[in-house]
């Protein structure tokens, strides 16, 4: 099994450090709904921890809440809240969200305003150190105290700074030195300290937070690849600091991008399409097959066109599993070679596409087979099983039949009438187009029943 790391960008054979795999992956900044660029995230990283425990690694997952933040803070002030309370709002629309698209839990959410204790510890132990260093605006890290400072971006410290939008304080030393302690402002919230009243900045609470409940060195850490620079790397330097160990992380694993249109999706720019609007109008298996249809690490457009492929690439799969597996005969499918592909292309660092298309070639067996009599019970056992490895749930989309059922059963007795009378050709022909209008009907030895989806 081998996984890309940012750090080396190579592929890299995986193997955990102890018993556990320890994956971290930045959470949600909950000033508004997620969106699909975030579920993006969530579907990718949900795929990679459900096929870490098919292979049968234990996994210890944290993702982290930040829920104290500049954005936060002027959303609640322009709404007129406090925000705590914003934070409230979106929050129970976050867990709802990760409910309807299927993922997994992490192992702990812990939330940034509840770390203040560990943080504090973390940042005097900085300064203990002589990384960082106080201000009458709080305390910064001293990014040229730590010699390879941008090894994961891969730039050097003048590279950075010429790509960057710095915090202007005149009380820095070097314009890069970012902030790990903000003192406070009036009508802010704030927690006391030993530099006085004040709030964490960004990238420190992921460092104490990953630090706490996962230990010094990790073997995944996750998230967008806008966060390489500067969030990422100024994680690796802080924990680096202060723990004086190296790696901070084993693998560094960073998705692409979702856009609509020519721009990355993100709420700053507001060309958003919510995570529940998106569900609106398609299954969340729909969403994830479109995830799953391109690699993690590439980016991502969202149109309708694409959503409604993934749709129905879902269904194709929903309806190989749904229909009846029992037959006379038994089936030659090698199932075996199905398995072997499907790990084969995930061993291959999470390559979703492939691993997908091992799944439509086996649908398309498991059809053929049932078509021609064959019992296909094992088959598509073996569907869902990988299918589940990726986080599907194989369910049709519920529809109604409304006016259309009297017209639908008069159908199915004239295709009885016809196969009665040796037209099959046209009886097949009448079954396939029903199908292609979503009616799927099952011959059965009371009969023909149909349904829809």
């Amino acid at each position: 099994m081998k996984i890309y790391s940012t750090m080396s960008q190579q592929k890299e054979e995986f193997v955990p450090a102890g018993e556990y795999v320890t994956m971290y992956v930045c959470g949600i900044t909950p000033q508004s709904e997620a969106h699909v660029g975030h579920a993006m995230s969530y579907i990718n990283f949900d795929i990679i921890k459900r096929y870490l425990m098919f292979k049968g690694y234990k996994v210890k997952h944290v993702q982290n809440v930040t829920d104290i933040e500049d954005k936060i803070i002027n959303k609640a002030n322009a709404m007129g809240i406090a925000p705590d309370e914003l934070v409230r709002r979106n929050i129970e629309g976050f867990w709802q969200d990760l409910d309807s698209l299927n993922i997994l839990r992490a192992d702990v959410y812990p939330f940034a305003t509840k770390e203040i204790p560990s943080i504090i510890d973390m940042i005097q132990g900085l300064i203990d150190k002589g990384y960082a260093y106080q201000t009458p605006n709080g305390v910064y890290y001293r990014v040229e105290k730590k010699d390879d400072y941008g090894k994961l971006a891969h730039r050097t410290l003048d590279q950075m700074m010429a790509g960057s939008r710095i915090e202007v304080d005149t009380d820095k030393e070097n314009p890069m030195d970012f902030v790990l302690w903000k003192a406070t402002k009036p009508g802010e919230p704030s927690w006391e300290s030993p530099w006085g009243p004040g709030r964490p900045g960004w990238h420190i609470e992921c460092s104490a937070m990953s630090l706490k409940y996962l230990g010094e060195t990790i073997d995944i850490h996750g998230g967008g690849e806008d966060l390489i620079f500067p969030h990422h790397e100024n994680e690796i330097a802080q924990s680096e600091a202060y723990t004086g160990i190296k790696p901070f992380v084993r693998f560094w694993l960073h998705n692409g991008l979702m856009q609509l249109g020519k721009d990355k999706m993100s709420k700053s720019i507001g060309n958003v399409i919510s995570i529940k609007e998106a569900l609106k109008k398609y299954s969340s298996d729909a969403l994830r097959m479109f995830v799953l249809s391109s690699h993690y690490r590439s980016p991502l457009t969202y149109t309708d066109e694409s959503m409604e492929s993934a749709q129905k690439g879902a269904e194709r799969l929903a309806q190989a599993v749904s229909l009846e597996t029992k037959g006379d005969k038994p089936s030659n499918i090698d199932l075996e070679s199905y398995r072997t592909r499907f790990t084969e292309s995930m061993d291959d660092d999470f390559n979703s596409s492939q691993a997908v298309a091992a799944l439509f070639d086996l649908a398309r067996e498991i059809n053929k087979a049932r078509d021609n009599g064959c019992d296909v019970t094992d088959a598509v056992k073996e569907l869902k099983e990988l299918g589940g490895v990726l986080g599907l749930t194989f369910k049709l989309p519920e529809k109604s039949a409304g006016d259309a059922a009297p017209f639908i059963e008069l159908l199915i007795e004239t295709r009885k009438e016809l196969r009665a009378a040796k037209q099959y050709q046209m009886a097949d022909a009448l079954r396939k187009r029903l199908e292609e209008l979503g009616v799927t009907l099952e011959d059965g030895p009371t009969g023909t029943t149909w349904k829809l989806g």
